[in-house]
């Protein structure tokens, strides 16, 4: 048994979905959640210093001793893929796990994805799908503003802005005739009803946090290091920029008020 804990680290607040299906999934496990709030967005920086703020979100996490981690960011998944060989502990990103499943749900072999212009832009869901099943067909489609959107609290499935944004991203995924759509962006949960509104009931869609806390719970399994002792864990969580706005937004990640659970970090030290 291992009492150490899991770090995740996420370029804002999206990562704190993978982190509620993570309590739901090992509700004995501590938690250590870094959101890099001073520097997000991360999906419209260059391949370069997006791996730079991938290795200092890491380092921080390593400092306080975690067992293994999580970027629970479909950026850094896609953009740096070969970050555990500089780790030295067990490492997931979000593309690996999302992927297995959306394989093995889809029935017509047409899987949407969506994500960060980076993410789409990587291929990093397309090639991986296809390496598995060349018969598959991949339809990718970026979409730069449901970050802001869920980064402001617009989430609401009837807010018109909501739906206006849904409807200009999902459309050409929708005349495609997926069957199955990645969130490739762990802020994507958030607008999940708006999405399935558009989308339909004969669309699935996979939540690429929760296939991760799943991917997670496998791993450590795998290397003997669950928690297994009898009562809850705990959950520390740092940013990089002011937590006022974190308090808010994680919140309704997470259903459970965060006032005062939150501290700032200078991530630039790491």
């Amino acid at each position: 048994m291992n009492k150490n804990a899991i770090g995740v680290f996420d370029s804002g607040l999206g990562g704190l979905s993978a982190v509620k299906q993570m309590l739901n999934a090992m509700p004995n496990e501590n938690i250590i959640y870094f959101g890099d709030t001073g520097r997000v967005p991360y999906g419209n920086r260059s391949t370069d210093t997006i791996r730079r703020y991938a290795m200092q979100d890491a380092n921080f996490l390593l400092k306080n001793n975690v067992k293994m981690i999580v970027a629970a960011c479909g950026t850094v998944s896609s953009v740096a893929p070969d970050l555990e060989s500089q780790l030295g502990v067990p490492y997931t990103g979000v593309v690996l796990p999302t992927c297995h499943t959306a394989l093995n749900e889809s029935k017509n072999g047409k899987i949407g994805v969506i994500g960060t212009s980076a993410t789409i832009n990587s291929h990093s869901y397309k090639k991986r799908i296809e390496k598995k099943n060349p018969d598959f067909q991949v339809f990718e489609q970026d979409c730069p503003l449901f970050v802001p959107l869920v980064e402001n609290g617009f989430i609401d499935r009837d807010d018109q802005i909501v739906r206006l944004v849904v409807e200009k991203y999902m459309s050409g995924l929708k005349n495609a005739g997926v069957d199955t759509v990645i969130l490739g962006c762990t802020h994507y949960p958030i607008l999940k009803d708006a999405i399935a509104d558009f989308m339909g009931d004969d669309v699935l869609l996979i939540d690429s946090g929760k296939e991760t806390a799943l991917y997670t719970k496998k791993v450590l399994k795998e290397n003997g290091l669950l928690n297994n002792s009898d009562t809850y864990g705990t959950a520390q969580f740092y940013v990089s920029d002011t937590p006022d706005n974190f308090e808010k937004i994680a919140s309704l990640f997470l259903s459970k008020d965060m006032q005062g659970k939150v501290s700032r970090i200078n991530i630039e030290e790491y």
